[in-house]
């Protein structure tokens, strides 16, 4: 018997149809769906990707102009963050004590006419701690979705533990889940379409979502719990002038895994908020046996350098006249210098006909300053 004291939780997928291209019907389901995983004792609630509306069904059909229909009302009915929407959802989590984890299409506040799939993070205190925005849509999927940075890959600290989150085959990308990994983070949120195919495609097929394997897989290696949400789409029940746009359901199939990749609950079927307990005792033992950015890396050899700063298209300057040169305007040369990827280096003195060899600081993961314009 172990004489420490370790937090336990109760971790939710929240596996539920929303109603496509009506974000306010979506968002009340949403508010009532954190309830009910609020009366099920969850501590941690997760939708699946791009819940809030939905995941654009039709992305996946040839364009007609049927299609560029659908797109056109998809992107008029995404999330601004924050919003009227997000401020909803906040007071929902506030209101039930819970924390909550969901996907949203998110339109970009400047230009109105881009949308990313986006993980939001919002605390049980009723604010939002965080977004992340899918860095690489898959397929066809970057028709619609803009690529996202990496200001919001981190990890969430809360009272019961750390929690992070990726976007489907974010999973695959490698990369973005050790920066999670490196991070420690101790709850992980998958968030998935919501299929898992009960056997391969025949070769040389190599696109489907794995929503299962890679979850385990990062379990394993993060030595951490995953919740794998999956959401839900009956093709009819789809606004009726898009069925023909839609070429299968989303049956769900959302997991609860833990720390050593084994599940612990699922697979979902139907809409349900599907549960299980945690505990840290669980996460502290896998890393134990495995701490890809602790004691099980070699940073001698592998570092990942990671630019946390926002991708911005347009920088704007206060100078009515620019200068004729970047040379002649410390203020250019000091954006340029703050945003030059890659750590510091140092080189070391030429011996003989070598060239100089670079150093680079024995770090595991490093993170562009957050100085310098934005």
């Amino acid at each position: 018997m172990s004489r420490t004291e370790y937090p336990e939780f109760t971790l939710a997928a929240i596996q539920a149809e929303s109603i496509p291209f009506d974000v306010d019907a979506s968002t009340d389901k949403a508010c009532h769906l954190i309830e009910a995983a609020a009366d099920q004792h969850a501590t941690v609630a997760a939708f699946g990707e791009t819940w809030l509306p939905g995941y654009p069904f039709f992305a996946l059909q040839p364009p007609s102009p049927l299609w560029w229909q659908a797109a056109a009302e998809y992107l008029a009915s995404a999330v601004e963050v924050p919003s009227p929407t997000t401020d909803r959802l906040c007071a929902a989590a506030r209101r039930t004590g819970i924390d909550v984890v969901i996907g949203v299409v998110e339109r970009d506040q400047r230009t109105k006419a881009t949308v990313y799939c986006t993980l939001l993070f919002i605390g049980r205190e009723g604010v939002i701690l965080g977004r992340h925005r899918k860095l690489k849509p898959t397929h066809a999927e970057r028709t619609i979705w803009g690529e996202g940075d990496a200001v919001g890959l981190k990890v969430h600290e809360r009272p019961y533990g750390r929690v992070s989150g990726l976007n489907c085959w974010e999973h695959n990308m490698v990369l973005p889940g050790y920066a999670l990994m490196a991070q420690g983070t101790q709850i992980h949120v998958a968030a998935w379409p919501g299929r898992e195919a009960s056997s391969a495609p025949p070769p040389p097929v190599s696109a489907w979502s794995r929503q299962l394997l890679l979850s385990r897989a990062f379990a394993s290696q993060a030595g951490c719990y995953v919740i794998a949400a999956g959401g839900l789409r009956v093709r009819e029940h789809l606004p009726e002038g898009y069925r023909d746009l839609c070429r299968s359901d989303l049956t769900g199939d959302s997991y609860i895994i833990d720390p050593r990749g084994e599940i612990i609950a699922g697979p979902a079927k139907g809409e349900v908020v599907l549960t299980a307990r945690g505990s840290l005792e669980a996460v502290y033992a896998a890393k134990v046996a495995c701490d890809v950015g602790g004691h099980y890396s070699r940073p001698d050899i592998f570092q990942v350098h990671m630019n946390g700063q926002p991708l911005e298209r347009l920088l704007m300057s206060e100078r009515s006249e620019p200068p004729s040169s970047s040379a002649d305007n410390p203020e250019v040369r000091t954006f340029q210098e703050s945003t030059t990827p890659g750590p510091a280096y140092t080189k070391e003195p030429v011996d003989g006909n070598r060239s100089g060899r670079v150093k680079p600081p024995n770090k595991r993961l490093q993170r562009t300053p957050a100085s310098g314009r934005r």
